[in-house]
């Protein structure tokens, strides 16, 4: 049977506004204990994920000012998903589409430099760019420093971090990445704030761009035609 896959939406909350600044798109799979995270992100047919962005930002439209996706580099180098990625644009204009760079391991390696023209292509049709889970395992300052001038946001993700933000060496490492931030005029969005205390920390640091469970968990968002899935 062929597996069924759809994108929630989890919220992105300016704090400042206290408004939904953007979405972003997970994917999940239909499974027999309900929807679930893919096992691999790497062994997802291309056209069916391609297809099925489509038919999602047509929905959504131009709800928000901001709606983000994430693509590995294996996919951005996929001329399907870049004619969809594309296409998808198109489909929410106002309303920017963000490409989300995940360090997802694909079977091929490519470097900064073997990026930069698509990035620069989705840029040129009204597209952002956004640096995921920076700070985390090999995604450090070196690693990003030669797509820093094509970003227009960051991703800092306390949920992988075990002792998140209640951890003095977080609140530093996060520290360093808003100082990158501040210096390239980047967006940083703050992920994974699970309660008040979190929040607050938040608060402290004048992070005003969130995402996490305490302001919104992912919600499904069915296609025309879906039955309604629990």
């Amino acid at each position: 049977m062929k597996p069924v896959y759809r994108f929630f939406v989890q919220p992105q909350i300016d704090v400042d506004t206290q408004t939904i600044y953007g979405y972003e798109l997970l994917i999940k799979q239909l499974t027999a204990e309900g929807w679930r995270l893919p096992e691999s992100f790497t062994e997802l047919d291309t056209h069916e994920i391609a297809k099925l962005l489509i038919a999602t930002t047509k929905i959504l439209g131009s709800k928000v000012g901001y709606c983000s996706v994430n693509i590995s580099r294996e996919q951005l180098m996929d001329t399907q998903m870049a004619e969809a990625i594309i296409k998808s644009q198109m489909q929410l204009y106002p309303t920017k589409l963000v490409v989300e760079l995940t360090e997802e391991k694909g079977p091929h390696k490519y470097s900064n430099y073997a990026l930069i023209p698509q990035l620069r292509n989705f840029m040129e049709h009204g597209m952002q760019i956004s640096l995921d889970d920076v700070g985390t395992g090999d995604n450090g300052l070196e690693s990003v420093r030669d797509l820093l001038p094509l970003a227009s946001e960051m991703k800092f993700a306390l949920q992988n971090f075990r002792t998140g933000i209640k951890d003095p060496n977080i609140r530093e490492k996060l520290r360093h990445w808003q100082d990158i931030s501040e210096k390239y005029g980047l967006r940083l969005i703050l992920e994974g704030i699970e309660d008040q205390e979190d929040a607050s920390m938040s608060d402290s640091l004048q992070i005003n761009l969130r995402q996490g469970y305490f302001y919104g968990k992912p919600a499904l968002l069915p296609l025309p035609g879906d039955e309604k899935q629990n």
